[in-house]
């Protein structure tokens, strides 16, 4: 089987993923919000955004392979390079979801034993969850207006693992509430991501007065919602986190 030798990537965590299996000198392209890790990805050309992609710049760099995913980019764009290129297409709904993209990416690129490892290191933070009650909670990640995470989303399925239930599981992707329904939900934690909205000091007091006895904290939305590499240190932060929270 041959490897790429050039590889685009479209998402930002999946661009992480290819430097931390070693295939970093392999990347011919990225988005402009593939930012991790700094050093590394700087002088990787940028061949646009996640959802307006360069087409043409990705047409004249001729990559081996090209990787996207079902929800970050656009499937218009995905159609139009897949006419020419090799296009890996990534759905990820779940931490399953998650570490099974690990391991296509490793295979598809010759870093299958690196893959391997970078599991393993997941799935012993995933295994190392402080045993604390169950705890509802709102994770919102955008304002005016309002919106939050439902039931089929990668977020909810870390949620749910370490134990916090999301109170709106019961909903699909990305839906748009209201202080009023979040007030009535009256979840014993709101999670304020710092991604994509970036929420301040202020919307964390605005919702507090509505949920007086809701406590409402800042999290770093990568922890989150960063699949791939980024998972084991992401996991070990809300380990901690989850352990500060009880």
């Amino acid at each position: 089987m041959s490897y790429p030798d050039s590889i685009i990537s479209l998402v930002p965590s999946l661009t992480e993923l290819l430097i931390d299996l070693g295939l970093g000198d392999r990347i011919s392209g990225r988005t402009r919000f593939c930012i991790h890790p700094k050093e590394k990805v700087q002088n990787v050309p940028i061949v646009g955004g996640t959802k307006n992609p360069n087409l043409d710049k990705i047409f004249d760099i001729k990559p081996d392979l090209v990787i996207t995913n079902r929800e970050e980019n656009r499937r218009e764009d995905v159609e139009e390079l897949s006419v020419s290129l090799d296009v890996m297409v990534t759905d990820i709904n779940t931490i399953e979801d998650a570490l099974l993209a690990i391991y296509d990416i490793g295979e598809r690129c010759g870093a299958a034993d690196e893959a391997e490892r970078m599991i393993n290191k997941i799935r012993a933070e995933m295994d190392s969850v402080p045993d604390e009650p169950q705890q509802s909670v709102a994770y919102l990640i955008w304002r005016e207006p309002w919106m939050t995470v439902g039931g089929d989303t990668y977020i909810h399925s870390v949620l749910t693992h370490w134990n916090l239930k999301n109170v709106y599981g019961d909903q699909n992707r990305y839906p748009t509430i209201s202080l009023k329904d979040l007030q009535a939900k009256s979840p014993d934690l709101i999670l304020l991501s710092s991604e994509p909205f970036p929420f301040k000091e202020k919307h964390r007091e605005e919702i507090e007065t509505v949920l007086p006895n809701t406590r409402v904290l800042m999290v770093d939305g990568e922890w989150f919602s960063w699949y791939g590499s980024r998972m084991i240190t992401a996991f070990r932060r809300i380990n901690k986190f989850r352990k500060a929270i009880s």
